[in-house]
């Protein structure tokens, strides 16, 4: 598999589990819908840094993990992997629909930033989730460590951007197509567990051969 190749298959992973139906969209529509664009752009940028945090740290704990036991990092590839399927089977099996999204207390955009890191940076369900991604795609093989979490972090951020921010500015139609189809809210979890499960399926594989 080719660096281009390995992005892209990150791409596929990382817009599969953004564009899930969750916590951190529900904020940035509550802080949209009570202060306005400003507010719902300040709770995403917020979601951002904290996703960039995730980024560094799971980035440092790859290059510890290759440094120290090498041998580690093969069994940490397949046992992410197979927690990415679990998590693409859980999509699948459940029914994602949001009831209500209420309208939060007026902050300031500095509040609404700072509220939206502290709510990416304190879901222990995140730092599960980072440390079983990044074996499947940092590989040594691509050049410095630093140098692919640099371009990881980078992708995450413009991925939260287009999506949350994209829901920040039209947060009236965010609200409607979460609370008022929840056919399409449970659509939306189903197509992404299909392609956590199918992103699990082929890293699998490819640890499996580098096993070998």
């Amino acid at each position: 598999m080719s660096y281009a190749e390995n992005l892209w298959l990150f791409f596929t992973l990382l817009f599969g589990i953004i564009i899930v139906p969750g916590m951190d969209m529900v904020f940035v529509l509550a802080n949209s819908l009570t202060g306005g664009r400003a507010s719902g752009l300040s709770a995403t940028a917020g979601i951002m840094a904290g996703g960039v945090l995730h980024t560094l740290y799971a980035a440092l704990g790859v290059s510890v993990v290759l440094h120290l036991v090498p041998q580690l990092f093969n069994v940490l590839l397949l046992a992410g992997a197979l927690y990415i399927a679990w998590i693409g089977f859980s999509l699948l099996r459940s029914a994602i629909t949001i009831g209500s999204i209420e309208r939060a207390v007026q902050l300031s955009r500095w509040a609404s930033f700072r509220q939206g890191a502290l709510t990416s940076l304190m879901n222990p369900k995140a730092y599960l989730f980072m440390l079983a991604v990044y074996p499947q795609f940092l590989k040594p093989q691509f050049g410095p460590i630093w140098s692919q979490a640099a371009v990881m972090a980078l992708m995450i951020a413009l991925t939260q951007l287009a999506v949350y921010g994209g829901l920040a500015l039209a947060a009236g139609r965010g609200r409607d197509l979460l609370v008022g189809s929840p056919a399409a809210t449970v659509a939306i979890g189903r197509a992404a567990g299909l392609v956590l499960i199918a992103v699990a399926v082929f890293t699998v594989w490819h640890g499996w051969a580098a096993v070998r």
